[in-house]
């Protein structure tokens, strides 16, 4: 067995391991994203096939002290079905820290289902605020001039947004103009739908306002993004928020899932909206400290008002 990092000899099998491991999910594109991908990426190999990888990535992440740290965002982890149960994610996991160390990573971030595999390797999970709720049978239109699907030409009101809501909102990565040309549109693929408010009054497109980023699967939607600005948040959090709900039962489905920070702008839209909706914390969120203190770390993963967002996925 040879642990190593990647060659680009290893991308045909690379590729294979995460189409087997991931399906349809855009793991190769984003991994292509990334100009040090190889170095970046630890393989367990055997006979000249990759058995297990991980990719990790280094971003820039908002901190609950108001700085920007280097992150080092762990995922692509995959070893095929006949691998596994031998530790190699945990080996390479333990490299992958000692590299993102060695290139002045504060901490380490990554998001997984299966929480166990990675507690061994000094990662530890943090709660995420979800709501769940059942749509209403009538949605009630919101006193707000307007919400529209967003075009090609939104993009920079959209970056402009994102970057006033996320300002000094702990856990959020600080994109730039290449993430949203490169990254965010393989999360938000055509089962996404985004909408932006109306400049109120004919205004131009600087005026702020909102956006919502919902997914439309097959058993329900799920509103994974929002950037809300101006004096009234809350307003423009329903107008979007009840937009996605209609849009979601137009196209059949019953029930919604808010992956949105809990701030209260946010949560009297979702009241409004969904007044039965539950409040339940996901602990997909994992974190393990490298040059940072376990203090300092915690504080920014667990922070009122914290969020990762679904599009600075990695």
């Amino acid at each position: 067995m040879q642990f190593r990092t990647a060659t680009p000899d290893d991308e045909a099998s690379l590729a294979d391991l995460w189409h087997t491991a991931f399906g349809a999910a855009p793991v190769l594109a984003l991994w292509r994203c990334d100009p040090g991908r190889h170095d970046r990426t630890f393989v367990a190999a055997e006979d000249g096939r990759v058995l297990s990888a991980v990719h990790w990535l280094p971003r820039p992440v908002r901190s609950a002290a108001g700085t920007v740290e280097r992150v080092g965002c762990a995922g692509s982890v995959a070893t095929l079905p006949r691998a596994r149960g031998r530790g190699l994610v945990r080996r390479l996991m333990t490299e992958a820290a000692e590299a993102m160390t060695a290139e002045g990573c504060a901490w380490s971030l990554l998001f997984t289902g299966t929480p166990e595999v990675y507690r061994s390797a000094g990662w530890e999970t943090f709660p995420s605020p979800t709501w769940h709720g059942v749509l209403p049978a009538a949605v009630a239109a919101p006193g707000h001039p307007g919400v529209r699907a967003a075009a090609p030409d939104d993009l920079p009101r959209l970056m402009a947004l994102r970057e006033r809501f996320d300002r000094e909102r702990p856990l959020t990565t600080v994109r730039t103009e290449e993430d949203w040309r490169c990254r965010i549109p393989h999360w938000y693929d055509d089962s996404c739908l985004t909408l932006v408010t109306e400049p109120a009054g004919g205004g131009d497109a600087s005026e702020p306002g909102g956006f919502v980023v919902a997914r439309l699967p097959a058993e329900r939607a799920e509103v994974v993004e929002i950037a809300l600005a101006g004096p009234a948040p809350a307003t423009t959090a329903h107008a979007l928020l009840a937009a996605v709900a209609a849009r979601a039962q137009a196209a059949g489905r019953t029930e919604v899932v808010v992956r949105l920070p809990d701030i209260p702008a946010v949560r009297d839209a979702v009241h409004r909206l969904l007044p039965a909706a539950e409040a339940i914390a996901e602990y997909t969120g994992m974190a393990r400290p490298l040059l940072a203190p376990r203090t300092a770390v915690r504080a920014t993963v667990t922070a009122p008002g914290a969020v990762h967002w679904f599009g600075d996925s990695f």
